[in-house]
């Protein structure tokens, strides 16, 4: 008999009701493209349903402030707010942006308590850019940093790790654990790009010297370059530092076919690379996998990584991670990142 891994999902349609503008990129048609996928084929029925629910005051004010959290719930029963160039708040956004850093937390429980091996919170807005004080690229709350901290304080946890494998670089998860050693982010991101951040040299500051480890890389990198970091950079290092809980900030707009995205990943790219932190998770912290969603802006595109992500997490694949010709151009890029971070990891870095 097959042994499936019990994968949780946060699903639920009020994370439909931010947001009006149908033409903007970081709208309700990509998660009903998400939801629909589920619908089909019995898939949802494969899934542990995790009900979504909202954070404390609290939970939001250990990354945000006060007077930001004001901002953000004044807009409630408004029919449009600009919060910046970029990101609008519509009536129900304050609620939503809650529901969606709380059920994060959720799904983090649910792993930590040992009712599910492994999530996938499935939620919207997206958060990685939201900054302490500020919405930004699309982002009211940040889910994965919310959540990060939350754990830390719940679970008595000393070591997290931050995946962010979005197009674009986290600044502001970047910046909220910038100081903290209690926290290694990594980032994988199409630069130059936006936010203008996430270069190799930022590498953590104080006690937290090379516990923030970025890894620009120039338009059309593709698997075998992603592996390739995955393989030399982020497993050598993640063992060293023994992660309790692995938090995903999955965006999936370094698809090929993304609009926003100047990469080469496909859906079986993002299989592969979950692979690779499913199997170290398993030898690191007992497979404890949280992963939220960020961005990914063709509908098709991303109903189809996520759910090649959703069917590896669960194990009904196994994605080999292919490690294709690098150019040379891309191994300078590895070599320059390297060269950033042996200061702190000399003993695991070749």
């Amino acid at each position: 008999m097959i042994m499936y891994r019990k994968t949780g999902i946060v699903k639920d349609c009020r994370f439909l009701l931010h947001g009006r503008d149908h033409l903007h990129p970081e709208s309700p048609a990509r998660l009903k493209a998400v939801y629909a996928m589920l619908e089909k084929d019995g898939m949802e029925s494969r899934f542990l349903m995790i009900p979504p629910c909202c954070p404390s005051p609290a939970h939001l004010e250990s990354v945000h402030n006060r007077s930001y959290i004001d901002r953000i719930a004044q807009t409630k029963g408004q029919l449009y707010a600009a919060l910046d160039e970029e990101t609008d708040a519509t009536e129900d956004t304050f609620d939503v942006a809650c529901l969606a850093a709380g059920s994060f937390c959720h799904a983090i429980d649910h792993v930590m308590e040992g009712k599910a091996d492994n999530a996938f919170a499935l939620t919207r807005p997206p958060g990685h850019h939201a900054e302490a004080t500020a919405a930004a690229g699309f982002c009211i709350f940040n889910n994965v940093a919310i959540g990060a901290r939350y754990a830390l304080e719940t679970f008595r946890l000393s070591r997290i790790l931050i995946v962010d494998w979005d197009v674009h670089h986290g600044n502001g998860t970047q910046h909220c654990f910038y100081d903290d050693d209690r926290v290694l982010f990594f980032s994988i991101h199409q630069s130059p790009f936006y936010p203008g951040t996430g270069f190799a040299h930022e590498t953590g500051g104080g006690s937290a010297r090379g516990y923030t480890i970025n890894c620009p890389l120039s338009f059309g990198a593709d698997n075998g370059l992603y592996a390739g970091i995955f393989r030399k950079i982020l497993v050598p290092v993640m063992r060293r530092f023994k992660p309790e809980l692995i938090l995903v900030s999955a965006g999936f707009d370094a698809h090929r076919d993304d609009p926003l995205g100047d990469m080469k990943l496909t859906a079986s790219s993002y299989a592969a690379l979950t692979r690779i932190l499913m199997d170290e998770a398993d030898a690191l912290c007992r497979g404890r996998l949280v992963l939220t969603l960020e961005g990914g802006y063709n509908i098709y595109a991303l109903a189809d990584s996520v759910k090649a992500v959703l069917l590896e997490l669960r194990d009904e694949t196994h994605t080999p991670a292919e490690e294709l010709a690098i150019t040379a151009q891309a191994r300078k890029e590895m070599e320059q990142i390297i060269g950033q971070l042996k200061p702190f990891w000399q003993e695991v870095l070749s």
